[in-house]
């Protein structure tokens, strides 16, 4: 049997949109950007932060799989003029590249 999502996984899932890197330059300068690697499910990683998974959100962290934005990433990201998917568990942004696909 599957297991319905949560309340907060819809409602996060609902807040998730794509935005130019350019827009989230402030909070790329207040440290608030973390960015969630292409292999991770952002909606379930911003779940995890916000119920406070400490353990989970570690392993990412030491992993390099969620970390913060640096400057080389938002400096070629700003240069790209990309777009991320980002969703918002405050204090933190949590953003990631969208997924390529393979031609």
């Amino acid at each position: 049997m599957t297991e319905l999502p949560s309340e907060l996984c819809i409602k996060l899932n609902r807040e998730t949109s794509k935005i130019d890197w350019e827009a989230l330059q402030r909070f790329y300068a207040q440290g608030t950007v973390l960015v969630v690697a292409a292999e991770l499910d952002l909606v379930a990683t911003a779940v995890a932060l916000a119920e406070d998974k400490t353990q989970y959100i570690a392993d990412l962290l030491e992993k390099g799989l969620l970390q913060k934005a640096d400057e080389t990433q938002a400096k070629a990201w700003l240069a790209e003029k990309c777009e991320v998917w980002a969703v918002v568990v405050a204090p933190w942004v949590l953003v990631q590249r969208e997924r390529t696909l393979a031609k």
